[in-house]
């Protein structure tokens, strides 16, 4: 990735692109990451809608992220809520519910103490 005076950032992986903005004309990575933990959540509704042989037409998910006592840029708690449509039986929605719980994002960010970072010239 280069960086340059464009208000844009774009981010390669092996596949796909991202691009952020600090113009607000696109998401800065913060809010990537946000709607990462949300989208996160949506594979894995779908996952088990699959699993469980229904459609997941329908499901809304919406998240919100809390800062916590050091400011806007800390995270305190990620709060996801789901609501499902009325054909859902309350086994199926329990077990959705219980797939989301296993965002592989979200279990990174709960046990990610022990990741170690570096920032180096090369």
């Amino acid at each position: 990735m280069n960086v340059d005076r464009a208000p844009t950032i774009t981010v390669s992986s092996a596949k796909h692109q991202v691009v952020y903005a600090v113009d607000g004309s696109e998401m800065n990575p913060l809010e990537g990451f946000y709607a990462t933990l949300a989208g996160c959540a949506a594979v894995f509704a779908k996952k088990a809608c699959k699993e469980l042989g229904i459609s997941p037409e329908g499901i809304h998910i919406s998240c919100k992220p809390f800062a916590g006592p050091g400011g806007p840029l800390t995270l305190a708690k990620f709060k996801t809520e789901v609501r499902f449509p009325e054909a859902f039986s309350a086994e199926q929605k329990t077990k959705v519910l219980d797939a989301i719980t296993h965002c592989a994002v979200k279990n990174i960010v709960e046990v990610g103490n022990g990741i170690e970072f570096s920032v180096t010239e090369a």
